[in-house]
């Protein structure tokens, strides 16, 4: 997903100098990762990259971005238990899924009587996701292009570490939200168990690729200055895929390693696996060392 600011990007030489977030002055340079340009605000302890890429550098980066339209029976049935869960929430019946990708969450969506709507940046997503007849919205989401569509919904599946306009995005939603309308993310956590491991060499931690790197308590402040209530945050799993990534610090693909999806198999089917997967990804929860987070928070009245 290519990233918008609220600058115009003439070169690769401009700096935040204040917090994405809390916009304090206080920054904090964290020198230990390497070319990543990142700092911490002392304030509210957001972490996040202040250079900001030029188009150049997006455009070269997310030209090569990998485009894989397979997907897992277990990711299906994964999109079938998180869509059980927004039933409650079905007014409008309309669902909004930001940077959607090839619209496989959505296609799932359509099966269950939800009216889909997808954002993307590149002719290439937008093409395969209209050939699923999902309507589509091209480049920065901008609240003005959908008219008076209210979502009771709105999903973003690895899409928030992206962008270096997290603030502006997250309004966006609550104009796009009716009262009491959901949104549900998931996004790197950078308190990860992983993390604290591999240090410099976790491989999520990569310029241009992501820009803003979340933990439980800056994800539940960025929401709540925009006028949602946290429902819940979890933080789960250890990714094998990252880990070896790692190792020689190879970008991050769309598609799940073999291992990963060895794994999966193998607790998807094996009663004893799964309920070890369920205790384990408690743990991480209540310790908020899992490798993701996800988040779930209400518009308010």
């Amino acid at each position: 997903m290519l990233t918008d600011t609220s600058k115009d990007i003439l070169s690769n030489n401009l700096i935040f100098d204040h917090c994405l977030i809390c916009n304090n002055n206080g920054l904090k340079t964290l020198s230990t990762y390497h070319n990543a340009y990142l700092v911490k605000c002392k304030n509210c302890g957001f972490v996040f990259c202040n250079k900001i890429p030029s188009t150049e550098e997006l455009i070269a980066h997310y030209n090569t971005y990998p485009r894989n339209d397979t997907i897992s029976p277990i990711t299906i049935k994964r999109y079938g238990e998180l869509l059980e869960t927004f039933e409650p929430f079905k007014k409008t019946g309309n669902i909004l899924d930001v940077g959607c990708g090839n619209g496989h969450f959505l296609s799932e969506a359509k099966k269950r009587g939800w009216k889909v709507f997808g954002t993307e940046y590149t002719d290439t997503a937008m093409e395969i996701c209209r050939k699923k007849d999902i309507t589509m919205f091209q480049g920065k989401l901008n609240p003005k292009d959908f008219g008076d569509l209210q979502f009771d919904v709105i999903t973003s599946f690895e899409v928030l570490e992206h962008i270096n306009n997290p603030q502006e995005e997250i309004n966006n939603f609550n104009q796009l939200l009716r009262e009491g309308g959901v949104v549900y993310l998931t996004t790197p956590n950078f308190d990860s168990l992983s993390r604290y491991w591999l240090k410099d060499k976790w491989s999520i931690i990569e310029y241009p690729e992501h820009l803003c790197y979340y933990n439980s308590v800056t994800l539940n402040n960025l929401f709540k200055n925009s006028g949602f209530e946290k429902s819940t945050i979890q933080t789960s799993g250890i990714s094998l895929n990252r880990l070896q990534q790692s190792s020689n610090k190879k970008n991050e693909t769309v598609a799940k390693s073999n291992a990963d999806e060895s794994l999966r198999n193998k607790t998807e089917n094996n009663p004893m696996f799964a309920l070890i997967k369920k205790a384990v990804n408690s743990m991480l929860t209540i310790t908020k060392k899992g490798d993701t987070l996800k988040g779930m928070f209400i518009k308010q009245k």
